[in-house]
């Protein structure tokens, strides 16, 4: 963007408020703005996206206090942004002479600096003064300078931004789309299937819009799952924990398992196992694009809490017949290392 850009465009007329604008006032303008001409919401409407672009332009410099003060300082130099255009040079004739006092009177001097002008436009070098004005060390008109006042300014990213959505579990293992409401706009997103508690999914372009030309920030998306009352996910696997009565877990049995998709599959748990156990059923996991992940089951061995007379017996039988047997016996071994 050029010097001169900044004293042609009114970028409060732009955003359709006062001078006096507060930054609240500036931003409720720019978002509403922002999402009437969004590109979004009118696809192929070069009026639209002109406006877009130019709401932008507007909202990106008065937002900066720094820039915005510049802003305003060129623009009550250019008498509310016309062109300069060249003048007899005599004091009270107008045009490039009423330029010259004005800068007499900013630096306090006496001394009168001829400016020449060209071709009825700015005169030559008022970028360049400028820049120095307000930019320390700036050289010639496109060699430095404030950002957004140089001639051929770079183009910046839009500002990234940020949003939360809330998923059942079911829906977060299988993948949705969600609409989200963002600075005043709809965005839509797809949700891949298998998304973790906390994970972020970032949407490309979805951001503030750029300016300069320069290309949209992007949206960050963290994505809360809601528990689900058996079910867990790992990566591409979901878990289940699975109790087993004792004799179950010392002599193997075969289990039913409840699968996320609803019909149960059979398991066999082996003799001899013990409680925390992973038993893998392949192919009932998360399905995603790379296939589909497994169920792992752990086996929990279940503790009664109650015993009847017979039970009782029982239980001191087994102990009485296995009392030769020291199950922590490596344990204490290990801890002696």
């Amino acid at each position: 963007m050029t010097g001169q850009d900044w004293i042609e465009k009114d970028f409060y007329a732009a955003l359709g408020v006062s001078k006096d604008a507060d930054d609240a006032t500036l931003k409720k303008a720019y978002r509403k703005l922002a999402r009437k001409y969004h590109p979004d919401q009118n696809s192929g409407d070069s009026a639209s996206e002109t406006r877009f672009k130019e709401v932008g332009e507007a909202y990106s410099v008065l937002s900066d206090p720094e820039q915005r003060q510049q802003y305003d300082a060129i623009r009550a130099m250019a008498g509310g942004g016309a062109r300069f255009s060249a003048g007899s040079g005599r004091p009270g004739a107008g045009g490039a002479a009423g330029f010259e006092d004005m800068f007499g009177g900013m630096f306090g001097g006496q001394q009168r600096t001829q400016y020449s002008t060209g071709g009825g436009g700015m005169p030559n070098g008022f970028e360049d003064i400028l820049s120095s004005m307000f930019g320390a060390g700036a050289g010639p008109a496109g060699a430095g300078g404030p950002a957004g006042f140089r001639p051929n300014a770079r183009p910046q990213t839009g500002q990234d931004l940020s949003a939360t959505t809330t998923l059942p579990f079911r829906e977060a293992v299988e993948g949705c789309t969600v609409t989200l409401s963002v600075e005043g706009r709809s965005v839509t997103a797809r949700i891949p299937a298998g998304v973790r508690d906390g994970q972020k999914i970032r949407l490309r372009g979805k951001g503030r819009p750029g300016a300069g030309g320069g290309p949209a920030g992007d949206l960050v998306i963290t994505v809360t799952v809601t528990p689900h009352p058996v079910f867990s996910i790992d990566g591409a696997n979901l878990r289940v924990t699975v109790p087993v009565t004792f004799d179950e877990a010392v002599l193997g049995t075969q289990l039913e398992i409840p699968t996320l998709a609803g019909t149960p599959v059979r398991v066999r748990v082996p003799e001899g196992t013990p409680s925390g156990r992973v038993l893998r059923v392949k192919g009932h996991g998360v399905k995603t694009s790379k296939g589909t992940g497994d169920l792992l089951v752990t086996v929990q061995v279940a503790v009664p809490q109650k015993l009847s007379k017979a039970a009782r017996e029982a239980v001191a039988q087994f102990a009485e017949a296995t009392a030769g047997e020291d199950v922590r016996a490596d344990l204490v071994a290990r801890a002696k290392e």
